[in-house]
C-alpha cells in the first residue's frame, strides 16, 4: 500500500467510524438537522458590565463535516432586525469539542439588551437576547430573577419555559440537573414522553443527551429571552455521587473518573461558559475539574454566590461504598455525620464564599441583597423518626454551622438563598442555629420545585415536615415549576409559578404563593 492509499484508507474509515456515531436522538427528523446546522439553539451567559457570553453549537449530519473544524459567523446588534450591528466577528466551531462557539464579548454598554445570532454558510440561527449587568457603582431600580432546576425528559414537558419566557426575567439562574443520564424506564404508561438513548457514560452519550434537551422548542426559546447563569448537580454525572467517588465508591474509582471527564466536558460543550471554567486552555484543557463556583454582581443591587455542591463534597455519610444513591440514615446510629471536617463545598469554597460575603457587607452601600445560589434545600428538616438525608445539607451539618457562621458574622445587609434539587417548593426562615428555632434570623430562602422531574414523596409527608419544623413557611410536593423573584433595593418579592398539568406541552400555569422579604428584615412573609 503506497502512502496516498493509506493516507486514503485511513481518512475514509474515520468517516466512516463517524458516520457510525450520528446522535441516536437526531435520527427522528434527519431533513430539518441537515437543512439547519442551529437545530440545537443560542444561548448567553455570565452577564458583566460590559459583556456577555454567546453560546450555540452546530448539529452536522455529514460525516464529512462531522470531521472538520467550521467558522461560525456572530453578530450582535441593537435591533432585532440588525440594521445597528455593533459587534461582530467570527468563531471556531471544533470537533474536539462537539461543534461547540463560545464566543465572550467585551466593550458593550452596561445595563442594555442586545440582539445576536450565528451564520455558518447561509444558515442563520434564531436571533437571542441578551444584556448587560450594570456598572459595579450603580443601584439599578430592580433586576428579575427566574430560578429553575431539575428537568427529566421523560417526566413531563417543558411548558415551565414558555411561561417563564412571558415573565419577562432580565437572568436565569439554573441549579442543576440539566440533564437526566437515565434510559427511558420499561414502565412508559405514565410518562410524558420517551427517548431512545441508553444509560450515559460515554462522551458521545452525554453529548446525545444535551442535544435532545436542547431540541426542546420551550427550552430553546427560553436560553434566547435572556441570560442564564448555570450551575450543575449530580445527574449531569450520575445519580448522588460525590467528588471522585461514584458508584463504584471510594477505592478504584478510575472507570468512574473517565465517565465523570466525559460528562464535565459535555456540560461545558453545552453551556455559555467562559474559558476561565476551564483548567487549562484548550487544547491542553483536562477534564478533572470545571471552575463552576463564581460571582455575579448586578450593580450594588445584588451580588450573586453562584456555588458547585458536586465536585468537592465530602462521600455521604454512612453511605455504602457500592450503594447506586445515598439514603436516609438515623443520627442516632451515624456518628459519621458530626464530623466536623466533612464538607458539601469543599475548604477552598468554604473560603471563597466566606470572603464574597465579608466584602459584601464591608460597607453599607457596598451591597443591597446578598444572594447564594446553590443545588438544594440549605434548611434542616427534621423528622420525629429522627432519621437524616444525607445527600442534602442535612447530611453536611458542620458545614452548614460553618456557612451560617459567616452569615451571622460578617452580617450581609440582606441575604437569600436560592435552591433546587428536591423536586419540592419550600419557603424558609434561617435561623443562626439550625438546630434552634428560637435563634436569630439572619436570612431567607426559597427552595424551588422542578422544571418537570417528579418529586418522589406525598404531601402528607410534606406536612408532617411543616409541623415538626417551624422554621418551614410553605411545603408543597408534585408540582412543578420555576421561582421568579423580582429584586428592588428595598423589597424582594418571590413568586412561585406551577404547571397545570406536566404532562402537557401546552400547560397553562398560576402562582401557588408569593412571598416578600423586606431590605434590612431577615425572613420571608407571605402575601
Amino acid at each position: 500500500m503506497t502512502s496516498e492509499q493509506r493516507r486514503l484508507f485511513l481518512r475514509n474509515a474515520a468517516l466512516a467510524a463517524t458516520a457510525s456515531t450520528l446522535p441516536r436522538w437526531a435520527w427522528s427528523n434527519p431533513p430539518t438537522l441537515q437543512s439547519n446546522p442551529f437545530a440545537l439553539g443560542v444561548a448567553s451567559g455570565d452577564p458583566t458590565p460590559d459583556g456577555v457570553v454567546l453560546w450555540t453549537r452546530l448539529v452536522l449530519a455529514q460525516p464529512a463535516q462531522m470531521l472538520a473544524t467550521h467558522t461560525v459567523r456572530w453578530e450582535v446588534a441593537h435591533d432585532a432586525r440588525f440594521a445597528q450591528i455593533v459587534q461582530k466577528g467570527e468563531a471556531p466551531a471544533l470537533p474536539q469539542l462537539g461543534h461547540s462557539v463560545h464566543v465572550e464579548l467585551h466593550g458593550l454598554q452596561p445595563a442594555r439588551w442586545y440582539h445576536y445570532r450565528f451564520m455558518l454558510g447561509e444558515a442563520v440561527s434564531t436571533v437571542g437576547r441578551a444584556r448587560t449587568a450594570p456598572s459595579a457603582g450603580d443601584l439599578p431600580d430592580a433586576l428579575r430573577i427566574a430560578f429553575a432546576s431539575c428537568q427529566r425528559w421523560e417526566h413531563g414537558h417543558y411548558a415551565a419555559w414558555r411561561h417563564l419566557v412571558a415573565d419577562q426575567p432580565d437572568l436565569v439562574l439554573f441549579l442543576g440537573d440539566y440533564i437526566y443520564e437515565y434510559a427511558t424506564p420499561k414502565n412508559t404508561s405514565d410518562l410524558a414522553r420517551t427517548h431512545s438513548l441508553r444509560l450515559a457514560t460515554t462522551l458521545a452519550d452525554y453529548r446525545d443527551r444535551y442535544a435532545l434537551h436542547k431540541s426542546d422548542p420551550a427550552l430553546q426559546a427560553a436560553h434566547a429571552a435572556c441570560p442564564w447563569s448555570v450551575t450543575w448537580d449530580d445527574h449531569e454525572v450520575q445519580n448522588d455521587y460525590a467528588a471522585s467517588a461514584g458508584h463504584t465508591g471510594r477505592g478504584d474509582a478510575t472507570s468512574f473518573l473517565m465517565q465523570r471527564g466525559a460528562a464535565w466536558q459535555a456540560f461545558y460543550e453545552n453551556m455559555p461558559l467562559r474559558a476561565a471554567s476551564l483548567n487549562r486552555p484548550f487544547p491542553d484543557t483536562r477534564w478533572d475539574a470545571l471552575q463552576v463556583y463564581r460571582r455575579l454582581r448586578w450593580g450594588r443591587l445584588a451580588h450573586i454566590h453562584l456555588l458547585d455542591s458536586r465536585q468537592y463534597r465530602s462521600w455521604q455519610a454512612c453511605r455504602a461504598p457500592e450503594s447506586p444513591s445515598a439514603g436516609a440514615v438515623r443520627s442516632s446510629s451515624c456518628a459519621d455525620l458530626a464530623d466536623p471536617m466533612r464538607s458539601l463545598l469543599g475548604t477552598a469554597q468554604e473560603q471563597w464564599l466566606d470572603t464574597g460575603l465579608a466584602t459584601d457587607a464591608a460597607t453599607q452601600d457596598a451591597t443591597r441583597w446578598s444572594v447564594i445560589a446553590q443545588q438544594t434545600l440549605f434548611s434542616p428538616r427534621h423528622y420525629p423518626s429522627g432519621t437524616v438525608t444525607t445527600d442534602n445539607w442535612d447530611g453536611y451539618p458542620a458545614a452548614r454551622a460553618r456557612l451560617l457562621q459567616a452569615v451571622a458574622k460578617h452580617k450581609p445587609r440582606n441575604t437569600v438563598l436560592l435552591g433546587g434539587d428536591i423536586h419540592q417548593n419550600y419557603v424558609c426562615r434561617v435561623h443562626a442555629n439550625a438546630d434552634r428555632p428560637d435563634s436569630p434570623v439572619i436570612a431567607s430562602e426559597f427552595c424551588g420545585t422542578s422544571i418537570s422531574s417528579r418529586s418522589g414523596t406525598t404531601q402528607d409527608k410534606v406536612d408532617a415536615v411543616v409541623r415538626h419544623n417551624p422554621h418551614v413557611l410553605l411545603a408543597r410536593c408534585d408540582l412543578r415549576g420555576y421561582g421568579l423573584a423580582h429584586i428592588t433595593p428595598t423589597q424582594w418579592t418571590t413568586t412561585l409559578r406551577v404547571l397545570d398539568d406536566p404532562l402537557r406541552a401546552d400547560s397553562g400555569a398560576g402562582t401557588l404563593a408569593r412571598f416578600v422579604v423586606q431590605d434590612g428584615r431577615a425572613g420571608p412573609v407571605a402575601t
